[in-house]
């Protein structure tokens, strides 16, 4: 754990960094490290509040360096610090980094001892240092580009959904990214960068994925002032998902999510998504 930190990305929030506080909360003793950016107008206020551990980047020196996926000029998103985040990560002289946006509630254990699904979703409380130690520990064995934490959405309908029922993966990386300097990939379009990359990235037979053993849990987007709401109230889920059928449209397509609210929604379809991993011993010899 000497050369990990966590990274977390905020924006106009500067009296209001809850993921600083909940990392605190929940046991965690290591370095944290503020990124924000030249445009952002509270940025003075943050280097009152954190002083030295406030990584300031400029997003017009990422303008043009990834694809963008559209011709807007709002730049009020957080692909750029996404994208900035591993030569941030390098100033440190840290080589593994988690990045996490700023504004979870806690983190939490989703199954028991006994590995049942753990309906009440148990915080962690002390020992989120252990926790990280042991994910950074596996994360070094495997080849894969990054390993994220399920989010609270992951767990709609309960014990009955479907990642309730076992301990497992998930091909997704949202919200929570454990990663290294030297597995970098970079995050594609302004707006749902998260679930573009990872489709992208699957298409290419890359290895990411989250687990499910454990998650976090974040305040209501749209109802939380600065970081990503402003463009979320703007443009609504209905230009957010149409980024990831710009980016896949072979694997991804747009229906109505919900019960009785419906609303616009992608669903990507994984089986046509991932290249598939075929035994050698049914290997067409010619």
């Amino acid at each position: 754990m000497n050369n990990f930190a966590v990274f977390i990305l905020t924006y106009g929030r500067a009296n209001k960094v809850t993921t600083y506080k909940t990392l605190k909360k929940a046991g965690y003793t290591g370095e944290i490290y503020l990124v924000c950016s030249t445009d952002d107008k509270s940025l003075e206020d943050y280097k009152k509040l954190y002083g030295d551990k406030v990584l300031v980047f400029n997003k017009e020196d990422y303008e043009g360096k990834f694809d963008i996926g559209d011709n807007f000029k709002e730049k009020k998103v957080v692909v750029y610090a996404r994208n900035a985040i591993y030569n941030i990560v390098e100033r440190t002289g840290n080589k593994y980094f988690l990045v996490l946006d700023d504004d979870y509630t806690c983190f939490n254990y989703r199954f028991k001892n006994n590995l049942e699904y753990d309906e009440k979703a148990g915080k962690i409380r002390r020992n989120l240092d252990k926790i990280f130690e042991r994910i950074l520990e596996y994360y070094k064995k495997i080849p894969a580009k990054s390993i994220a934490l399920a989010q609270g959405g992951d767990f709609i309908g309960g014990k009955y959904g479907d990642l309730a029922q076992n301990i497992k993966t998930k091909r997704k990386i949202m919200n929570s990214f454990f990663c290294s300097t030297e597995r970098r990939f970079q995050f594609i379009g302004r707006i749902n960068e998260d679930v573009n990359t990872y489709v992208r990235l699957g298409n290419k037979g890359e290895l990411v994925f989250q687990t499910n053993q454990l998650g976090i849990e974040q305040e209501t987007t749209q109802e939380n002032e600065g970081g990503l709401t402003e463009f979320y109230l703007d443009t609504g889920t209905y230009i957010k998902s149409f980024y990831t059928i710009i980016f896949a449209p072979s694997c991804t397509k747009i229906r109505l999510m919900g019960n009785k609210d419906m609303r616009l929604h992608h669903f990507i379809k994984w089986n046509k998504t991932a290249p598939k991993i075929v035994r050698e011993n049914i290997k067409l010899n010619k």
